[in-house]
């Protein structure tokens, strides 16, 4: 794989490496040791802070090292706001600022804290002019990155800083994208950040320049580390990496700035050669000299990286964004028009590259977008078959499952504006936010009809196909109903894929349909850049017998047939670092069918069910609050979540769908102080085939769990139904 995302981090120096091991061998001192240990190591820590104030420019005191530069960013940024409070509230930033720095503002608006956000022109810069305008009495701060993460642009900083200091305002950088690649003295801040990972230093390293006679209030407070400044014994070996690849930045810059160029150059002319049609991003001059941001129109970004994600690596828009496809603060503040924002990639050269690596990679790119563009003709040859085993459906998609769903904001707001459809044999049907819509036909006899597809949730695509039926059949199973047949619906990219793959997923879900005891008696495919797949399934119930959404009653307790999961674990899965144990777990768990549960529930006075799929746990109980006219209360120890899905959360694997639907779910539920930010996560994570929750009257509760117990089914009790109310959840 050619790996052409420096923006986002550096494999580590050489060089660096070895100027690192003996401090984590010979030389492991505390350098605040009186002794020959401690005196080696704090030698070793002086030496680096010399050798980052060289390229800096600055005194040697005047470099304070961090663990990197969000460390650097809020503790310029806090730490002026703090001290110099009693001078004023009032910060400028501009509006194309990496989160390092964004988010720190927005929590300091919190504090009291007033921000103005100065935009910028389509290339990227922030005028002088707004600057000036912006600046009041009560400023005491101006925060503007010196080189843009996602396209490079290079800002007036000189001038920029000039400017603030004329008016007494002090004048803060991040510079962590620019500090090694072009030059970082001169520009007149008072403070600037840097971070080791972006010039071939370890991550987890970073340092503050911070101008002799500038006071800060510390973050972190302990012993008198730092200049009293940051506690903490400082990280010896990591800094010494620092310096070292400070040390060989400033020797290399002016060979590794035209290297860089001439790579960043040498693969724009061949993409812009083959699609004539691309969007350069940034300043065609004032732009770093490594980062190339492309946007191709009407081609999901995350869909090429998908489909070059064997042979390149590339990030769509900031890498810290590259969870989810949507454009970036960056580009909607440059204006770049939504069609060619979302297909925006980041091509970022460093100093391991090498001409051929360049020419192969923009091969792989022309050939992505080649299949990719609507106006491709390329079909496979018939019967070719290269070896579906070898495919991983994930990668052809830029979600997964039900968490490709469209936003539940977006959409409560567009069904808002539609007209509900009205006829007294439609039991059920827009105007309701059930499983599934019922028509009546006659006095015992009611159908009940359902739609569901998603792109793949797994990679192989006779399991995928297996997963997205049993997905669809769960709506019958909540609505109370028997299936009686189904029909396919698919979109296939068959200019990407043999059509053996789509074989492999029909068969999957005709087996699945045929364990429901019904068949697959047709269906509808399109072409499609991505592989899609679901199915329409009917089913018939009396019409007296339908579990409606409306159906709760107050103190009945809620029954959940399946642990959750499954977004996040899919999302782990897709970025390979899922266990197979922990794969197959979740794989098992959407294969079954939510038949065992459905039968068992006609036993028992079931007052309503639901099945838990994209808006997650939280989502679809509000809909069965909200449609009864109750509150309802769920004990978040007692919701079972799939093995490995708790770890994967705390390591930050969590897709687009599942934030969605935690932010909607702000809307209606009440958190108890002691739920953690992972269980709410967990909570709100989109699912695909996911379990029933189930609805009934408390005392039949336990007769429901063990009756599932002897069908092989693990039911728990997750909280109840309450009082009368507007839908809230409490969630304890």
């Amino acid at each position: 794989m050619i790996y052409l995302d420096y923006n986002a981090t550096t494999p580590v120096h050489p060089e660096v490496s070895e100027a690192i091991r003996p401090y984590f061998e010979q030389y492991f001192g505390n350098p605040s040791s009186v002794h020959l240990y401690g005196a080696d190591a704090r030698t070793a820590v002086e030496k680096a802070r010399s050798q980052v104030a060289a390229l800096l420019r600055c005194k040697n005191h005047e470099i304070i090292f961090t663990s990197g530069g969000s460390e650097s960013n809020n503790l310029a940024i806090k730490g002026v706001a703090y001290h110099y409070r009693y001078k004023g509230n009032h910060i400028i930033t501009s509006s194309i600022e990496h989160p390092a720095v964004a988010e720190v503002c927005k929590y300091l608006e919190t504090q009291g804290f007033r921000i103005t956000w100065l935009p910028v022109d389509e290339t990227g810069l922030v005028s002088p002019i707004d600057l000036e305008k912006a600046i009041m009495p009560e400023t005491i701060l101006v925060s503007v990155m010196h080189a843009n993460n996602e396209v490079g642009t290079v800002q007036p900083v000189s001038r920029l800083a000039r400017i603030a200091r004329d008016h007494g305002i002090l004048f803060h950088t991040d510079a962590a994208q620019s500090a090694g690649k072009i030059p970082v003295d001169g520009l007149k801040a008072d403070l600037l950040s840097i971070a080791g990972h972006k010039l071939y230093a370890p991550k987890g390293i970073g340092a503050l320049y911070i101008r002799e006679g500038v006071k800060l209030e510390k973050l972190i407070h302990g012993a008198d580390h730092e200049q009293n400044l940051r506690a903490g014994t400082e990280n010896v070996a990591l800094i010494v990496g620092l310096g070292k690849a400070c040390e060989l930045a400033l020797r290399d810059m002016d060979v590794n700035r035209r290297y860089s160029q001439h790579l960043r150059d040498l693969l724009y002319h061949r993409l812009a050669g083959a699609f004539p049609a691309i969007r350069l991003n940034g300043h065609d001059k004032e732009r770093l000299p490594n980062t190339l941001s492309l946007s191709f129109p009407r081609i999901e970004a995350n869909t090429i990286l998908s489909e070059i994600s064997g042979e390149v690596a590339a990030s769509a828009g900031a890498a810290c964004h590259a969870g989810e496809t949507k454009m970036s603060a960056t580009l909607k503040a440059m204006h770049v028009p939504v069609e060619y924002a979302m297909g925006t990639i980041r091509f970022s050269t460093g100093k391991f590259l090498t001409e051929a690596d360049v020419e192969i990679a923009a091969d792989a790119v022309v050939r992505a977008v080649s299949r990719l563009s609507v106006a491709s003709s390329q079909q496979p040859a018939s019967g070719v078959d290269p070896g579906i085993k070898e495919i991983r459906l994930t990668q052809y998609t830029h979600g997964l499952g039900c968490a490709c769903k469209l936003r539940p904001q977006a959409l409560e707001e567009i069904l808002k504006s539609l007209p509900v459809a009205v006829h007294p044999d439609i039991l059920v049907g827009a105007g309701q936010s059930d499983d599934a819509a019922v028509y009546r036909i006659n006095d015992h006899q009611a159908i009940v009809q359902t739609l569901d597809f998603f792109t793949p949730i797994v990679d192989d695509p006779y399991t995928f196909g297996a997963i997205a039926a049993a997905n669809a059949l769960s709506d019958i199973y909540a609505m109370g109903a028997i299936p009686l047949f189904a029909l396919n619906i698919a979109g296939f990219p068959s200019n990407r894929l043999p059509v053996a793959v789509l074989k492999e997923i029909l068969r999957g879900a005709s087996d699945k349909a045929a364990e429901a005891g019904i068949q697959v008696i047709g269906g509808h495919t399109v072409d499609d850049p991505e592989p899609k797949f679901g199915m329409a399934v009917t089913g018939m119930i009396h019409p007296d017998k339908i579990l409606r959404n409306s159906g709760a009653k107050p103190g009945d307790f809620l029954i959940l047939t399946k642990p959750i999961g499954t977004g996040i674990l899919a999302t782990a899965q897709k970025r390979s670092i899922l266990d197979e144990q922990f794969k197959n777990s979740a794989i098992n768990y959407m294969l079954a069918l939510n038949k065992l549960a459905a039968e068992a529930m006609l036993d028992f006075p079931v007052s309503t069910a639901t099945d838990i799929s994209g808006f997650g746990l939280l989502g679809h109980l509000h809909e069965m609050t909200s449609a009864s006219g109750l509150d309802a209360e769920i004990h978040a120890g007692k919701v079972p979540f799939l093995p490995g899905a708790e770890e994967m959360t705390a390591a930050g694997i969590i897709p687009g769908g599942t934030l969605n639907n935690l932010d909607y779910a702000g809307q209606f539920v009440l958190w108890d102080e002691n739920v953690s930010y992972n269980k709410k996560v967990l909570l709100c994570d989109a699912q695909t085939s996911g379990g029933l929750l189930v609805c009934m009257p408390g005392p039949y509760s336990e007769g429901f769990v063990k009756k599932l117990a002897e069908r092989g089914v693990t039911a728990t009790v997750i909280g109840k139904m309450c009082s009368a109310g507007t839908g809230v959840i409490k969630v304890i």
